[in-house]
């Protein structure tokens, strides 16, 4: 098989799951947010805020270094689609394609 083939699929792979992870990164901070708020209107005690404070700071500093895989990995892929441009009647280029509009979607959330 093409080994150009092979490597949209890797780097389609690749793509997707960097932008699951910071969708999860992102997820998990929301919660923890959430879950601090509760804390705080249950009285919660000043430690256990401030542990759950570090908790929140550690996943939101996560974020960023995903962004910036994320970013480096759709340039990536769209480069290899550029210059593969002859395969984009195959599933990989298209899937491919999806999931660069998807990874541009995940750009966005901050």
């Amino acid at each position: 098989s093409d080994p150009r083939v092979k490597q949209l699929k890797i780097k389609t792979g690749v793509l997707k799951r960097v932008g699951k992870e910071k969708l999860s990164y992102r997820k998990e901070a929301d919660q923890v947010k959430a879950k601090i708020e509760k804390m705080k209107e249950e009285g919660k005690d000043e430690y256990d805020l401030r542990k759950m404070g570090e908790v929140l700071q550690e996943t939101l500093m996560m974020i960023p270094d995903c962004h910036r895989r994320l970013v480096s990995a759709h340039s990536d892929l769209k480069s290899l689609l550029e210059t593969e441009s002859d395969l984009n009647e195959s599933e990989e280029y298209i899937a491919a394609q999806a999931q660069i509009q998807e990874a541009e979607e995940q750009m966005l959330v901050e």
